[in-house]
């Protein structure tokens, strides 16, 4: 297995497995779940599974609140904002990749109808006459 096949948003940790992971306990989890820092998957039975990438967010959130002294309503808008931001870059990423498509066809349109237009083509060449020299 390479790390290239590893599903990072697959909700397969128990909440035990994800606290330690996190260094957190697990009651910290529940309240994490419970404000929106961290949304878990639910099994059947109603236990809680966290993904590894469920896992860096909660490391995140730690971090932001021991070491930057961030409150937990703080942290989940600045969560929240970061989704947001990779939402709109995203969009925006796609729309540049259309416009990019559209400028080559029309690049190869152009250059279809100039090869058209053949030695037949009218020059747009300004040229400056003076008439007669004398």
């Amino acid at each position: 297995m390479t790390p290239d096949d590893i599903d990072f948003d697959a909700k397969i940790l128990a909440i035990s497995a994800a606290a330690e992971m996190a260094g957190m306990h697990p009651q910290t989890l529940r309240q994490y779940d419970r404000i929106g820092l961290v949304e878990p998957a639910r099994t059947p039975g109603g236990g809680r599974r966290y993904s590894v990438r469920d896992v860096t967010r909660l490391r995140e959130v730690q971090r932001l609140s021991q070491d930057e002294g961030v409150n937990l309503a703080g942290i989940k808008r600045i969560m929240d904002l970061e989704r947001e931001v990779h939402a709109v870059r995203a969009e925006a990423a796609a729309r540049i990749e259309g416009l990019a498509e559209e400028l080559h066809r029309t690049r190869v349109q152009l250059a279809e109808l100039r090869a058209m237009a053949g030695p037949f083509a009218r020059s747009t060449d300004i040229v400056l006459w003076r008439g007669e020299q004398g």
